[in-house]
């Protein structure tokens, strides 16, 4: 199964075992983070390769 490239607050909630609204804060300061390098940020959503470079330290070279 194909995953998407954009993950979403429920996706984010349950990887990270944190409430809703905490990961809610997640993605809006890495949507900020986003913004300020100049991409395009779709409220609620958040990359999921930024995601996991963040949280995990992989880059997709």
């Amino acid at each position: 199964m194909e995953q998407n490239m954009l993950m979403g607050v429920d996706e984010v909630r349950s990887i990270l075992d944190i409430s809703r609204s905490a990961a809610y804060k997640i993605i809006r300061n890495l949507n900020q983070e986003l913004d300020k390098k100049g991409y395009i940020t779709i409220k609620g959503k958040i990359s999921r390769e930024y995601f996991k470079e963040k949280f995990y330290g992989y880059k997709n070279e």
